[in-house]
């Protein structure tokens, strides 16, 4: 398994939890972003710098994502892509994607993006809390225990 991470919007207390996941679980991690990112110096981490551009994160993730890799991402149609090439993906505030839930998320997505459109204010997600933290180690370290392999 490897991890990859949508890493441009991903909370730093996030990414904090994934430093450690991937130490513990002597599991590679992959952050991807069109901006520099700091990571802890480890032979299994690495920042990848992309260039700017509407979706080109999303699009070298999805092109080196593998059956069984795991996607940290808030991108409900980048995880729908994940679900597609069979890896897991999770949201950072813990909710697991799956095949059973996506496409109601992306309904919702849309609809929400055609309210936006005509002028609707639909407010911004709020921010991470404790809880939010707590439910995204829970549901990392119940995949990674159920699907990684330990070196």
């Amino acid at each position: 398994m490897h991890i990859w991470v949508d890493a441009d919007a991903c909370p730093t207390v996030i990414k904090d939890i994934l430093f450690r996941a991937s130490d513990r679980w002597e599991t590679p991690l992959t952050l991807v972003a069109n901006q520099m990112l700091r990571t802890p110096p480890s032979p299994r981490i690495r920042a990848i710098q992309v260039p700017r551009g509407f979706d080109v994160a999303d699009a070298y993730i999805v092109e080196r994502l593998q059956p069984g890799d795991l996607l940290i991402t808030g991108d409900i149609p980048l995880a729908a892509q994940a679900l597609e090439k069979g890896a897991f993906a999770i949201h950072p505030r813990g909710e697991r994607y799956s095949a059973d839930t996506i496409q109601e998320r992306l309904a919702v997505r849309d609809m929400l993006d055609a309210l936006r459109g005509t002028g609707v204010d639909t407010g911004g997600p709020p921010a991470m809390a404790a809880s939010d933290r707590k439910a995204f180690g829970n549901t990392l370290d119940t995949l990674l225990a159920r699907h990684a392999r330990p070196r």
